[in-house]
């Protein structure tokens, strides 16, 4: 019997299928690293300073190897020393930056102590220019008035970019950042998953209004780890201080959304770099 070959169609659907590369955004992976001072004393001087050399090239955002973002921040507290954010089309990618460091002349030297694995995505609440203008409805506006009009222009000349910004964001130069994981509730009498959608739709609106007050203060990035990690979402925030970082969650807190139905993870707090400052952060000279 002749091999029954698949439709192009499907052809081109199993090929799909098989990429590493998803259909719609990019992975992104957080890492923590600290430094074993015990194996980096026993490290030759020749050692340290290759390592060091070695580490500061791996992590140039413009690098031979280096994904299509990466930013290094310094830790603050015990929980690590240093930080790293990438974003890539190619998960391997990713992973393969991490296996350069453990293979690194410095490599012994460093102990993961978590890491994070998640995809970006433009989430189901964010409205599309008909379900924003009837949202505007909802909220009291004119469908005729000039207002509406002027409101449903602004939302619609802004869409393309804000949905690109969440699916392959460029990362913010701002200095403070916060990375955190979190769920939602599946307990009896708060279980987010049993809500109908136009419920955790107004909620989320809600919850977006309140982060809208800390524009230009804040600005953060939800990757989905629904699959793929311990927990179900990531939540990246840069801010232009620190103190924005702590104002803004404690405000958004207060929503439905979060304080009924949010359970939330370990906070890793870590300030913005280069690879060069880190290293002299965390008093690693090469000698």
């Amino acid at each position: 019997m002749s091999e029954i070959s698949s439709p192009p169609a499907q052809a081109h659907a199993e090929e799909e299928a098989v990429s590493l590369v998803p259909l719609e955004g990019w992975h992104c992976t957080h890492l923590f690293y600290r430094f074993d001072r015990a194996v980096l004393k026993s490290l030759s001087p020749a050692e340290r300073a290759a390592g060091c050399q070695q580490l500061v090239a791996l992590l140039d955002p413009q690098g031979e190897h280096a994904p299509a973002r990466l930013q290094t921040s310094i830790v603050s507290g015990h929980k690590a020393d240093f930080a790293l954010m990438m974003l890539d089309p190619d998960p391997l990618k990713l992973d393969a930056l991490h296996q350069r460091l453990m293979a690194s002349a410095l490599g012994p030297a460093l102990v993961p102590v978590w890491s994070f694995v998640s995809l970006t995505e433009v989430s189901e609440y964010v409205p599309t220019v008909e379900q924003y203008g009837r949202r505007l409805v909802e909220e009291g506006e004119d469908p005729d008035s000039a207002s509406y009009k002027a409101k449903l222009r602004a939302y619609e000349s802004r869409e393309a970019a804000m949905r690109q910004q969440r699916l392959m964001p460029e990362l913010p130069p701002w200095p403070s950042t916060c990375f955190y994981p979190m769920n939602k509730k599946r307990e009896v009498g708060e279980n987010w998953f049993l809500l109908p959608f136009e419920k955790r739709n107004r909620l989320m609106a809600e919850h977006g209004r309140s982060g809208m007050r800390f524009g230009g203060k804040v600005t953060q990035l939800i990757t989905v780890a629904v699959g793929l990690d311990d927990w179900e979402w990531g939540v990246t925030l840069w801010a232009r201080n620190p103190q924005f970082l702590k104002e803004i969650v404690y405000r958004m807190r207060f929503d439905e959304a979060s304080a009924r139905y949010a359970v939330f993870g370990p906070f890793y707090t870590s300030y913005v770099t280069t690879a060069q400052h880190m290293l002299a952060h965390c008093r690693i000279p090469p000698e």
